[in-house]
């Protein structure tokens, strides 16, 4: 797909701001609102703008206690990625999923209100996960940096 300068300002914007009105996005990007539309409606058709979405701060609702769990799985059996990846997908807490190459399989991510629930989605979700050969857990002490945005 040929993404031109104007649509890389829409891009720019949206990041910025993608509760935006399309109004204001194509006052700002200085086109029409019709011509901003379909341009919006053509970069969601060739998937480079896939969704826009609430960022939630889930400290504010009570989930004090984020933990990133490496999983390096016993792939003795060759169903073991999708077992496991399918029963990890049942866990209410995980808020994260990814696959990776290298001495590390899957990395979920957690979140529980305190320590206590944590050992508890631990010890009665997480351990029942299917092949599981070593765990790492990794516990968020603080977030510096969480930006999904790219110079465009």
């Amino acid at each position: 797909m040929q993404v031109d300068d104007t649509d890389r300002r829409l891009l720019r914007y949206l990041q910025s701001d993608p509760a935006l009105p399309t109004a204001e996005l194509a006052e700002r990007a200085g086109l029409t609102q019709a011509t901003c539309w379909r341009r919006l409606e053509r970069l969601r058709a060739e998937g480079v703008l896939r969704a826009t979405r609430a960022v939630i701060n889930w400290r504010a609702l009570g989930y004090a206690v984020e933990v990133s769990l490496r999983f390096t799985l016993d792939k003795t059996d060759p169903r073991a990625f999708d077992t496991f990846l399918a029963a990890a997908r049942e866990v209410p807490e995980v808020t994260e999923i990814q696959t990776f190459l290298g001495r590390v399989d899957v990395r979920l991510n957690i979140l529980a209100r305190d320590m206590a629930d944590y050992q508890r989605i631990y010890r009665d979700r997480v351990l029942k996960l299917p092949h599981i050969a070593e765990i790492e857990a990794l516990m968020l002490v603080a977030d510096i940096k969480m930006e999904e945005s790219l110079p465009i």
